[in-house]
Formats: structure tokens, sequence, C-alpha cells
């Protein structure tokens, strides 16, 4: 390929995302091939996340990734800019800041909330469906209950304590089983009598959870009623003031917070593209993803409208934007290598899920069925697998940290038990008493048991004692495996002081498992002698290290493996298994606490960072 080619994606939604990864990954040594993206925020948003922020569950950040940490050490060029006009005729793009060409242009600008023409509903009501919708459904719903702990007049405190969610869909359901948690945590703040606190779904059709079929729906609706919800079906909203609703039935809802879940649209800005269009203002596409008479112009995500079978366009949900933005990559790909067969799209949906606060979920997975503890364990799996493709160890440690070890008011399935926290002071005297064992175990080995014995700590000083049963000496075979000994009685370095008395092992014998990976290791004497002293330099290693509080982490987890080492090799008794019990807790960050590790963790966390994810640089610095 010899002529430059510009790829343009615009939006860093799932699609647009997932898009600029693939090619990104395929062009990584092409300098003839740009590929720019464009977002108006710096970050990717976790869209089907939004409702745990919303939900004072989560962190704000917990559903944001940056971009430049998603695409550091990547060929794609990450633009923070507003998209003002998108000319496909002339195959250009204008932001507030800059002007782009582009050969290829991948549309994932995403969608909006649609209001069906209700009066009231723009002006008075909420939406989610974006970062900025989210907090301020957070900080209102806070504001409602501190105004609420002063309101004597009990009307008024009636509509500041009645939250609405109109929509039944995943994002309705979801917000509402958010409420149904925090409503605990923000009575008790806030010194607000529980039982004022009024949470509504209100769904104009006759059924909720309509993606589901009807048995994992119903358990939703059995779940939500028994927590306190009250879900009103058969209700069309058909005016929203600022302090009530009006359902078409005449009936008059007093409140001050609805949250309006009730459809998306495609972004206003769409029709200005000069692409056609379809239902709800979504691009139409052929089978190629392609934009009807544009065959440089790729759709993905929710504005992509495609029917497979009639009648039935793209459904906007998480998986068909990564379904369409690998049929896009591909076809580019194909386009650039100027192939003639392209990919047609063929859907293959694994399901769907929705959780209702952090300890309920159900979900249909291919067909499997669940509810409850597993629905919600299979949706953190499926939420951690999406994180690995887009920002891997990273996004996922912060993930796990965010959902599981950093919760609070035990809102998730895992209730308080991994969020729980300790001063790890406490850890300090069991770090330096399990590092000093470590290092004088390791000292014996390296003087020698019997010279240790009889000569203490002077046999470090006095080079002529060190030697004699020492570990490190060419000949001393202290491993008790059968072959070793075998082989050692036979050459002429063998010699009685060499052997080594055990405490009366764990095990009568090795596993068969490990008896062969430990034949493999140390098949004869003269490698058992090496294998022993970095066993020695491991042991006083691991008892440095825990004196000193540096690495602990490693140290403890080297601890525990060399217990079981010692244990599966017939070699260990009982009395050792504190060591790894004890290796184990000092895991917590014992090093943290008057440790070298409260000044070098932070500063290698950096090092690292910056250098695998790239340095953050501030948006109006970026090119």
């Amino acid at each position: 390929m010899s002529d430059k080619k510009n790829i343009l994606i615009l939006g860093a939604g799932y699609g647009g995302v997932h898009v600029a990864k693939k090619l990104a990954k395929k062009y990584k040594k092409n300098n003839n091939v740009e590929i720019t993206l464009i977002d108006k925020n710096p970050f990717h948003t976790l869209m089907t996340e939004l409702h745990e922020v919303a939900g004072g569950r989560v962190h704000p950040e917990s559903v944001q990734i940056e971009l430049s940490k998603i695409f550091a050490r990547t060929k794609v060029n990450v633009v923070t800019d507003l998209i003002e006009k998108v000319d496909t005729d002339n195959k250009t793009v204008k932001t507030t800041n800059g002007n782009y060409t582009y050969d290829y242009l991948v549309v994932g600008t995403g969608s909006e909330p649609a209001f069906f023409g209700v009066p009231g509903v723009k002006e008075n009501g909420f939406t989610l469906w974006s970062f900025e919708d989210a907090m301020k459904i957070r900080h209102h719903v806070q504001k409602m209950f501190k105004l609420a702990a002063k309101e004597r007049n009990e009307a008024k405190r009636k509509e500041m304590l009645t939250f609405v969610v109109a929509g039944s869909g995943f994002t309705g359901i979801e917000m509402a089983g958010e409420l149904l948690e925090w409503k605990t945590r923000l009575a008790k703040e806030h010194n607000v009598d529980e039982n004022e606190v009024r949470l509504m779904v209100v769904e104009a059709m006759g059924t909720i959870l309509n993606m589901l079929d009807r048995k994992q729906a119903d358990k939703a609706e059995k779940y939500m009623v028994k927590k306190g919800m009250t879900i009103l079906k058969n209700s069309p909203i058909v005016e929203v003031a600022p302090n009530k609703i009006v359902l078409k039935s005449g009936e008059e809802i007093e409140t001050n917070t609805l949250i309006w879940t009730c459809g998306i649209q495609a972004n206003e800005e769409v029709k200005e593209y000069g692409l056609e269009t379809a239902r709800a203002g979504r691009l139409a596409t052929n089978e190629f993803m392609q934009a009807v008479n544009k065959e440089e112009v790729f759709v993905v995500g929710d504005l992509n409208y495609y029917e497979e079978e009639e009648g039935k366009g793209t459904p906007q949900i998480v998986e068909a934007a990564i379904q369409t933005g690998d049929v896009i990559a591909k076809n580019i790909i194909a386009l650039m290598d100027k192939k003639k067969d392209l990919t047609k799209f063929k859907s293959n949906y694994h399901g769907f899920m929705v959780s209702i606060g952090g300890k309920y979920c159900v979900a249909n997975l291919a067909g499997i069925k669940l509810a409850g503890f597993f629905a919600m364990i299979m949706k953190h799996l499926v939420n951690l697998h999406y994180l690995w493709g887009v920002n891997n160890v990273n996004a996922c440690y912060h993930y796990l940290q965010h959902e599981f070890f950093s919760m609070e008011d035990n809102r998730c399935i895992m209730r308080g038990h991994l969020s729980s926290k300790s001063n790890r002071l406490w850890l300090v005297p069991l770090r330096l008493y399990i590092g000093v064992l470590w290092l004088l175990e390791g000292l014996k080995k390296f003087v020698g048991e019997g010279t240790w014995e009889n000569h203490g700590i002077k046999a470090l000083f006095n080079g002529n004692m060190v030697g004699g049963d020492s570990w490190l000496k060419a000949g001393n075979i202290k491993m008790p495996f059968a072959w070793l000994q075998t082989a050692a009685d036979s050459g002429a370095s063998a010699s009685g002081e060499a052997t080594t008395e055990f405490a009366t092992p764990i095990l009568e014998k090795m596993p068969k498992f490990y008896e062969a990976i430990m034949q493999i290791f140390i098949p004869n004497p003269e490698i058992a002698v090496w294998f022993q002293r970095i066993v020695v330099i491991t042991e006083i290693g691991i008892g440095l290290c825990l004196i000193a509080g540096l690495f602990t982490f490693l140290a403890s987890g080297a601890s525990a493996f060399m217990v079981c080492n010692f244990v599966l090799s017939a070699m260990a008794g009982w009395d050792i298994l504190w060591f790894f019990f004890g290796s184990i807790a000092l895991m917590g960050g014992a090093g943290r606490t008057f440790g070298l590790d409260y000044y070098v963790m932070p500063w290698i966390n950096k090092i690292a960072g910056n250098w695998w994810l790239g340095k953050r640089v501030p948006v109006y610095k970026q090119k």
C-alpha cells in the first residue's frame, strides 16, 4: 500500500472504540495508515453501568476509562473536540478546533433520549444517557433527602421523597433497582423515615422487561415488589410538570423526581450528515454496515439501522455495537487491500441480563436462564471480558476495586466481605516476625544446620566454619529425593555429614505429579546443589524484604509458595503451615505501613503507568 489512507472514527462509544482497536492492531506497523478518533469527551463511558453512578453505588470515575489509556502505545490519534459539520460529499469533518479529511469514515456518535412529544418531559424530567445525566440524578436525589429532612409540610415532603422511573426497559429497571438499595443509606444519613420514601416504575405497556422472556421478567418484578417498589403498568405518561406527572387515566402522581428511560433516537446532528435515515432517525446501512449509497462511510453502534429480519432493526445493545464494529473493521481492511468480497453482518447475540441493584440479577444467556447470585456473577464476568478487550489488566483491576473491594453499604453479591477495611498497623509485627524467621532459616542453610546449631550466628563471621554442611557446598545433597540419593551414593563426593534431618513430614512421600515435575527441574546431584543455592538466596531475600517492608506482596507470595513446595516435597511438618497462612495475611499491603513499600510502590506505579498507559496530557495540549 503506497498511498496514505486516513481512517476517521466519530464517537468513542462501544462500537467506535472497538473499531479503532481492531484497525490499530491490523495497521500497527503500517505508516501509510492514519487512524483518528474524535469524541467530545476524553474518556470512554461505560453506558451500561451509568445507573450505578446515578444510584450512588460506585464512585463516578468507575464508568470512565480515559481514551489516552485505551490507546496508549497505539497509532490511534485521539482528539477531544466537538463535531460541528460532517460533509460526506467532500469527505471532510469540521470540529471546533480543526478540520479533517478521510478516506474511510466510521460514524458512531450514538443516540439520545426520545421524548415522544410528551409535554414537559425535557424541561422537568431527568434522563440517563450520559455521564453528566448520571451525576445530575445522583446529586438531585441526595438533595431531595437533604431538603426532606427539614421539611415539616407533609405534602411537600411527600413530593420530595417520591421517585418515579418512567420506562421498564433495562435502563429503567436497573435505575429503579439502584434506588431500592440506596434509599436505606440516604434515609439513615439524613435522618429521614425510610417508610416515607416512595419508589415507582411507570410503564405504558402491560408488561416490563420485554426483551426478556416472561418467566425471567416476572422474577424481576416479584423481587422489586417484595423490596417495596410500586410498578404501574398500562400507565402512559401524558404530561410532566415540575412537581407532578399526569397519567393517561387522569391520575396524578406528585413528585419532584422523574427519571425518563422510555426510549432513544439518533442524535439530532445526524440529520445534517447527508446520509439516508431510517426509523428513529438512525442511519440506514446495507449488510456490510456501509451507509446507503456511501461505500466509504460505515455506521456502528446505536446509530446503525439494518434489518436482518423484516421490520426488526439492529438492537441498540452493546453486543450489537461490538459485532457491527467487527464487520466494519474487516470491511475497511478488505477495501484497503482492494478485495471485492466484503463480510456480511450476521448477528450472534448471546442473551440479555438486567441487574436490580448490586445483589440481584436475572439473565438469559445462550438459552440458559439464571436469577440471583449466579446471574450477577455472569454479569460481572461479561463486564470483565469486555474491559479486558478495552484496556486489559488495568481496566479489570479498577472494575474489581469499584465493584467488590471498595464497595460501600454491602451493595454487591459478596456483601461487605471483600470490602471491609482494617488498619494495616496490626500486620507490622507479623511481617517482621515472619521476615526474621525466613532470614534465620536462610542463614542456617547458608552455613549448614549442624554448624549453626553449634556456633549460631558467629559462623557467619568465621569463614572457616561455613561450608562443612552448607546447602551451598558442592556434593551436599540436602533434599531427600530418592533419585538424588542414589546418584549421590554412587559418586565420590557423597558424605555422611550432608544428611539433613526434617520434621515428620505432612506427606509421607511426594505426590506422583510433583515428583515428575521435580525430576524434570532437578534431575541430578549437580543441578540439585544449584537448586539448593536458589532456595537459600530466596529464603534470605524473603526475610530481608519482609523486614524492610519492600515488595511485600511478592515476598509474601514467594513465602506461601515456598511452604507449598516444601510440603509437596515431603520435607515439611505441620509446624510450617502457619507460615503459609501468615504470608497470605501479609499480602494485604503489610509493607505500606512502616515499610519501604510506602515510598517505593507509588513511584513504581507512576513509572510503570507512564510507560504502559502513557503519561497523562491535558486535553488542551493534545494534538
